[in-house]
């Protein structure tokens, strides 16, 4: 056992909102996304950049890539779902081959789920991408995901040598690469920003037909239309505003995907958050990390500056930090149920420098506390049907 899981006593907290429904808490008015039932269950994991320290004295790539496999480590021993790692290409980030580190946490792992989050495919070979995700589902015993997206940084690309004017044409036409070499391992393909492939093998082929790929969005509805239209989860980033306003682009996501002929379609909700013993905890641990990433950000994109009254605002239960005691994180999820009806909640917990001490206390309570007192009440409100015939 890691030396930072404890096991926890059974026996929940009972939700206090377990019986009440959006309309009761006075949300009449929020426009739900979701379409027939809800789904049984609810993934619950977590996602990183792997943040190092701006400072010489502090956290650098080498200390951190080996924790962020502690983390992958921990994660999947307390029952947690999903662990994603997001490519970027910065100073303050050390997770520019999110492949690579998978494959590291894969070795310390036999259940979760190891995702990109995202892979910046507008900038990548979709070739490379394939290869080295079948590679880590090879590894991992097929538990590989690559979720694209167009990244919410452009570093990446003048460092490969790509014109920022082609930003949508270049992930249009990558992912349409990127499926294709999915979907057969002889591919004949052609298109403007990559030499053609004719009738060529790609190699190794994945242990899961097909190697499961997400469309990651900030908020573009022709993104999400997009993914539904081609029958790819969606995983929708929420770092800001209230989440009910993201609810249309789900509803537009499912009618897209309907119109198409597609089924259900997993939905995933990615924010940042934190869970702690208690919720002042909660707030003295992740804001002053938080404030600090979100004003570099800011001042470089021209944001104002983030204060401690918006952030409290932003951690209550309408906001969209999934942030608190375990009871009130899960609370915010079951909340977000009702909203969007979606199957899996990735949050960020390492942002900027939270300690990683810190970070493993989290990562074991969401997976300990959070994912049972979540999984229950989705399951109490959609009970699996008793086979009348067995």
């Amino acid at each position: 056992m890691h030396e930072h899981a404890t096991r926890y006593a059974t026996g929940m907290p009972a939700l206090h909102v377990a019986d009440t429904t959006a309309r009761e808490r006075g949300c009449a008015s929020i426009p739900t996304a979701g379409y027939g039932a809800y789904g049984d269950r609810v993934e619950i994991g977590l996602y990183t950049f792997a943040d190092v320290s701006l400072d010489p004295d502090g956290v650098g790539p080498a200390r951190r890539l080996r924790e962020v496999v502690e983390e992958i480590a921990l994660a999947d021993e307390v029952g947690l779902d999903v662990f994603g790692v997001g490519e970027h290409h910065r100073r303050d980030y050390a997770a520019s081959a999110p492949a690579v580190i998978l494959a590291s946490g894969a070795e310390r792992s036999s259940r979760i789920r190891l995702t990109s989050a995202v892979s910046v495919l507008s900038s990548d070979d979709p070739v490379r991408v394939f290869q080295q995700f079948a590679t880590l589902d090879l590894l991992s015993g097929g538990r590989a995901e690559i979720m694209a997206g167009r990244g919410s940084f452009v570093e990446s690309f003048p460092l490969f040598g790509y014109d920022l004017a082609d930003y949508d044409a270049l992930f249009a036409e990558k992912l349409d690469l990127l499926l294709a070499v999915r979907a057969d391992e002889r591919v004949t393909w052609s298109g403007r920003h990559r030499p053609p492939l004719d009738h060529q093998a790609v190699y190794p082929r994945p242990v899961q037909d097909p190697l499961p790929v997400w469309i990651a969005v900030g908020g573009n509805p022709a993104s999400v239309v997009r993914a539904g239209t081609l029958g790819l989860p969606l995983a929708l980033a929420i770092i800001g505003g209230i989440p009910e306003r993201f609810a249309p682009l789900v509803t537009l996501y499912r009618e897209a995907a309907a119109k198409a002929g597609h089924g259900h379609l997993p939905v995933s909700i990615n924010t940042h958050g934190f869970v702690a013993a208690d919720h002042d905890t909660a707030v003295d641990t992740y804001y002053p990390h938080h404030a600090e990433v979100m004003d570099r950000i800011g001042a470089e994109r021209g944001w104002g500056p983030t204060n401690k009254r918006a952030f409290t605002a932003a951690a209550g239960l309408r906001g969209h930090l999934t942030l608190g005691t375990p009871e009130e994180v899960a609370e915010k999820i079951l909340f977000q149920h009702e909203v969007f009806g979606h199957d899996r909640t990735l949050v960020q917990f390492a942002l900027g420098t939270v300690p990683h001490r810190s970070v493993m206390t989290a990562i074991e309570l969401l997976g300990t506390q959070v994912a049972p007192l979540v999984r229950g009440e989705v399951g109490r409100r959609n009970p699996t049907p008793v086979d009348s015939t067995s």
